[in-house]
């Protein structure tokens, strides 16, 4: 068998150009980082919100919105189950390098701001101080009646009883329990798990959604709750 190397941290990677965020890819690929490429403001917070990653690298400039305003998006995630890590370290990239842009840039939530063009030998060695700075200290466990999940372990359990999840059972949790009040429509949870464009016919969400209810309950099954005609929504026991 080869060797594998684990991987040392997941990284957002949101570049709206897209032979620079190829590059940056490759890079951290090649360095163990498990690289997530966003285009858009809108896909990177995506990742932060469903992907747990370790960091984000964020352009300024990009098409749909700020990288600012994705930045403070994240630094205002709020509650015991905020969508966001308000904490996730956040590198910004700009082509703007005045003292007021950088100042700017951190009061917005930035850990770090990077003008254009650097090296990425730079980048990889701040990213690092970030993450060396940021260990030990993820937020805990998000706790919802007797169920407790740990995004950084994807430990889950239920009062005293560890709970074995596959990764997209986990993935389907870690979401509803997000916002544990809200039904989640199945069209997004099918986008934002699955990737699909469209829901279709698919019973993948049904088959996945009815094997976490058993898992985590398996007399009652009262955790996952499917609102008829409409999607999901997370109940506490």
């Amino acid at each position: 068998m080869l060797p594998t190397a684990e991987k040392l941290a997941t990284i957002v990677i949101c570049e709206d150009d897209a032979l620079a965020r190829e590059a940056l890819c490759e890079n951290f690929e090649a360095d163990r980082f498990e690289p997530l490429a966003a285009a858009t403001a809108e896909e990177a917070l995506r990742f932060c919100r469903y992907a747990t990653p370790d960091v984000l690298l964020i352009d300024i400039g990009l098409p749909d919105a700020s990288g600012l305003d994705v930045i403070r998006e994240i630094r205002a995630a709020t509650g015991p189950a905020p969508p966001y890590d308000p904490d996730l370290p956040i590198v910004a990239l700009s082509g703007r390098g005045g003292d007021a842009d950088r100042v700017r840039g951190l009061r917005a939530g930035a850990d770090d701001y990077l003008v254009k063009p650097y090296f990425y030998e730079e980048l990889h060695e701040r990213i690092g101080k970030l993450l060396a700075r940021r260990d030990g200290t993820r937020r805990g466990p998000t706790r919802i009646g007797l169920l407790s999940i740990d995004p950084a372990t994807r430990e889950v359990t239920v009062g005293e009883r560890e709970v074995v999840l596959a990764n997209k059972e986990f993935e389907l949790l870690r979401t509803l329990a997000s916002e544990p009040t809200r039904v989640f429509t199945k069209e997004e949870l099918l986008r934002d798990i699955w990737g699909y464009e469209t829901a279709g016919r698919t019973r993948t969400l049904d088959s996945h959604a009815s094997r976490l209810r058993r898992k985590l309950d398996p007399e009652r099954g009262m955790y996952v709750i499917n609102c008829w005609g409409v999607g999901y929504r997370l109940l506490a026991g």
